[in-house]
């Protein structure tokens, strides 16, 4: 597998140069430069395309792209809106047009630069490759746990670019031990910022190296992926991957296979009748969730109770910003921090969760359709669940830059057509 023109070379060795990245601390600001140099490039070539240009070389951006570029124009709105209703300050509004740059701007810029001629197996092996390194990564943390050694310093890009200095730390070894853990676990993060967004990057990194054509790399992919999200001991990330596996490989197939339909009817019928135990079951599995990690879980459900108790001030357009630092009773946790959701509703209002809801079920529309005859709608469409469910426990937006591959895939499959998706004479007879 190699790159054949100049887009896959710079998303291919972006790629497999993960971890160089991560060591030289410069991953974010690579990732934005990425997105915002082949954006550049991409209106170049829209801008020469004519009539006489090759078929396969012809560009065209589908709706679905054009709803994530207004959603998050929108986004852009609210948080100027945001900082003026509060009067923040100019300096303050700035540096939040700065992150937002390298955050909620990737969800319209990547998922764009999708349209150029980037093959998805190309992203399939370049997955594969970044999970075959994070199997060496770990098995190294490891060892250097037992000698109780790590190597931590600051990129002196973090100068340069600014942010938030976590972006810019360098972390060869464990990520320490978790003190609000019952049973204070280990945990990794690899080249992410925090041991949960490496769960998140994990579960996406998973359904991109399961479409691998290559049995041997695909193993190696899935193996790698899985081993991400368990030392990352994210408990999103644990219940995540099987529930989207089963989720996808349902709604994929709901459609076209008549067989389908027939099996959710039949265990629609049974699930009804085992009801009380079901709910029991998801109960003791709920509390067993929360306990796994108590601490956390308290201050996750107290920040979100101011969050949603203070969104009612600003409902509208929000706060404009995060609260630094928060009060005692959530260990100074920021107010508007520690998921989307809920989150968007402090920082940017009923606007901003439009703004991020609307594409998000738009795109699983789109690809729910497509799915049913496309195995990259299908990965697109575990994608798109996998943002939701992560979205209720962290910040996807932040961490665009760690599984950014995940939506280069999302915008290949928004361009795909509806031509693979038919049914046959039986389906037809059969499918409701």
């Amino acid at each position: 597998m190699k790159p054949q023109n100049f887009e896959e070379k710079l998303v291919w060795y972006s790629m497999i140069g993960t971890y160089a990245l991560y060591f030289m601390g410069a991953q974010m600001v690579w990732v934005w430069g990425l997105a915002s140099f082949l954006t550049v490039y991409l209106c170049k070539k829209l801008w020469n395309q004519t009539e006489d240009t090759p078929e396969e070389e012809k560009i065209y951006i589908p709706s679905a792209v054009w709803v994530w570029i207004i959603s998050m124009i929108v986004m852009l709105v609210g948080l100027v809106v945001g900082h003026i209703d509060y009067k923040i300050g100019n300096f303050t509004l700035i540096s939040s047009l700065v992150d937002f740059t390298r955050s909620w701007a990737l969800y319209a810029l990547i998922p764009l630069i999708g349209s150029l001629n980037i093959r998805q197996e190309l992203i399939y092996r370049a997955a594969c490759i970044i999970c075959l390194h994070s199997l060496i990564v770990i098995a190294i943390t490891y060892l250097f746990v037992q000698f109780n050694f790590a190597i931590l310093f600051l990129s002196p890009l973090q100068a340069i670019a600014k942010g938030g200095r976590t972006y810019y730390w360098v972390l060869i070894g464990a990520s320490g031990y978790d003190p609000l853990a019952a049973g204070n676990e280990l945990r990794m993060q690899l080249f992410t910022p925090w041991p949960p967004a490496l769960g998140l990057a994990g579960n996406i990194y998973f359904f991109l190296a399961r479409e691998e054509s290559n049995l041997k790399w695909r193993w190696v992919g899935m193996i790698g992926a899985v081993a991400m999200v368990w030392v990352s001991v994210s408990r999103s990330g644990i219940v995540c991957l099987p529930a989207v596996l089963i989720l996808t490989s349902i709604l994929s197939r709901i459609f076209a296979k008549p067989m389908m339909q027939i099996a959710l009817g039949v265990a629609s019928f049974f699930l009804a009748i085992l009801a009380p135990a079901l709910i029991e079951f998801f109960n003791t599995a709920k509390d067993n969730f929360t306990n796994a990690r108590a601490g956390s879980s308290r201050i996750r459900k107290v920040l979100k109770e101011i969050e949603i108790h203070r969104w009612q001030d600003a409902p509208i357009w929000g706060h404009g910003i995060s609260e630094f630092p928060g009060p005692k009773i959530v260990e100074h946790m920021p107010i508007g921090s520690h998921d989307t959701w809920i989150t968007l509703l402090f920082v940017r209002g009923l606007v901003g969760c439009c703004a991020f809801g609307v594409p998000l079920v738009w795109s699983f529309i789109d690809l729910l359709i497509k799915s049913q005859g496309s195995k990259t709608a299908r990965t697109a469409l575990s994608i798109v669940l996998v943002l939701f469910i992560f979205g209720f426990s962290e910040g996807v937006e932040i961490l665009a830059y760690t599984f950014w591959p995940g939506l280069l895939l999302m915008g290949i499959a928004f361009k795909e057509n509806l031509q693979g998706f038919h049914f046959s004479q039986e389906e037809k007879e059969y499918a409701l």
